[in-house]
């Protein structure tokens, strides 16, 4: 299939229809039938569960609760870096936001504001910082870390389309990752604010939070925000913030003159949590 007739499909496809079956069927508890498309989606994608807490694939109740399934204590070591990646996936682009604009794919970028849900005092803050989009496959572990410590301030469930995310997508849908469905997360740190934000597809089901439990659903079709600036919620680097039921993509966002990504650091290039992102400037 060419990837222009694959976008067209993404626009045709009844994607929230889609989505919520999908979604009923991973939290179904099926018993034989369950763990049959678990085996499969196991040989289909390479899920390595030499890696996971529990390799038993019988023993899961749902797809969901498979596919959010911890890993071994000591499955992924935290590299010596101020910043480090928050999940296993791959980079799909990194690099300087110009003004507002944040670089997509050839042809296609998008502001922080529309990322954010609208809110300019927000975006301001990463005006000429640095952003990494990172795409999680299904095959990848799908908990989402701290890149750094920090004190959650905020949390926006911004409504919107699901399409898929992968990379031809990324390179066909105009302003992709600020249209979908996304829940955004404002934390404080050393660095000033940061914004873990968690981008939803076609066949997500829903995305949670640790702090919140499952944001989604319910889809009331209108953006919603709770502040938590009168709580301590603090977070190490490292620690659990999130997880997607089905898989998705990150896009991180720091404010200028705050992270010098790691050279190794380019599009394309898998990644492990874990694993040294990058320094503060100095």
């Amino acid at each position: 299939m060419s990837d222009r007739l694959a976008v067209v499909l993404q626009y045709l496809l009844p994607k929230q229809a889609l989505t919520a079956l999908a979604g009923k069927f991973a939290g179904a508890h099926a018993g034989v039938l369950t763990t049959a498309v678990i085996r499969w989606f196991v040989g289909r994608y390479g899920v390595n569960m030499a890696e996971a807490a529990n390799p038993d694939i019988a023993s899961y109740a749902s797809f969901n609760e498979f596919f959010t399934r911890p890993l071994k204590p000591d499955a992924r070591a935290l590299g010596e870096a101020e910043f480090i990646c928050p999940v296993d996936g791959a980079i799909s682009q990194c690099g300087v936001i110009l003004r507002d604009r944040i670089f997509q794919a050839k042809g296609h970028d998008y502001s922080t504001r529309a990322l954010v849900g609208g809110d300019a005092v927000l975006a301001a803050q990463f005006e000429n910082g640095s952003f990494a989009t990172l795409y999680l496959s299904p095959k990848d572990y799908h908990r989402i870390h701290m890149p750094c410590a920090g004190r959650l301030l905020s949390m926006i469930h911004v409504p919107g389309d699901l399409f898929s995310v992968n990379p031809v997508t990324a390179r066909g849908v105009p302003g992709l990752f600020a249209r979908n469905e996304r829940v955004v997360c404002v934390f404080e740190g050393e660095c000033g604010l940061f914004v873990v934000v968690l981008v939803g597809a076609t066949i997500v089901g829903s995305m949670a939070t640790v702090w919140h439990g499952v944001v989604n659903p319910p889809r009331p079709g209108q953006l919603r925000e709770w502040r938590y600036e009168d709580q301590q919620l603090l977070f190490k680097q490292g620690e659990e913030m999130g997880r997607f039921l089905l898989g998705s993509t990150v896009v991180m966002l720091f404010p200028q003159g705050t992270l010098q990504f790691n050279a190794e650091w380019s599009p394309q290039r898998a990644i492990r949590l874990g694993e040294k992102m990058g320094e503060r400037v100095v």
